[in-house]
């Protein structure tokens, strides 16, 4: 994986082997923050990044500034390497070591931009819990989105607050308001 732009652009992170993860591809990543681009200025927004893996989305932003940055996984593997690259690339980003439904039903913070990539396999009523989580608790500032990454396969425009969805290759990037 690599940075796309920003401070740290073209800037490979290779992420242990053994880590659970399929990081999102840099097509899709790069497709995202045009979108992104287009709606924020990237270096004013705080962002949630949830079932972060490898904290692929988390450096991106963090390459374009963005002011705050809370990645959330499970994973003790992921979240070790997420916390030790970003000390290597001076990243402000908080690393926390948690379920992602535990920690959306107590979250203490509000963000601009909440991204969620789940395992492509979670089950429909799992997918449906991100944006009920987030939208009871009021987990979004004004104006902020919520982006749950999932495969093709998997459709979650029947969900409430969704907007819109696009298609890159394999995945999908559903956006909810």
């Amino acid at each position: 994986m690599r940075i796309i732009s920003g401070s740290h652009k073209g800037r490979r992170i290779t992420a242990p082997a053994k880590l659970p993860v399929r990081p999102t591809t840099d097509v899709a990543k790069e497709a995202l923050f045009n979108i992104l681009n287009n709606y924020y200025h990237i270096s004013s927004v705080s962002v949630l990044d949830l079932f972060s893996g490898t904290g692929n989305i988390s450096y991106e932003f963090a390459a374009r500034g963005a002011e705050t940055i809370t990645a959330v996984d499970a994973n003790y593997d992921c979240v070790k390497f997420i916390k030790k690259t970003s000390a290597e690339l001076e990243f402000p980003i908080t690393t926390i070591k948690s379920d992602v439904f535990k920690y959306l039903a107590k979250a203490p913070v509000k963000a601009d931009i909440i991204f969620a990539d789940p395992p492509y396999d979670i089950k429909k009523e799992d997918f449906a819990r991100i944006p009920e989580l987030v939208f009871a608790n009021q987990l979004l500032k004004e104006d902020g989105q919520l982006i749950i990454e999932h495969s093709k396969h998997t459709d979650l425009s029947d969900l409430e607050h969704f907007t819109e969805s696009r298609k890159y290759g394999n995945s999908v990037f559903s956006f909810f308001e």
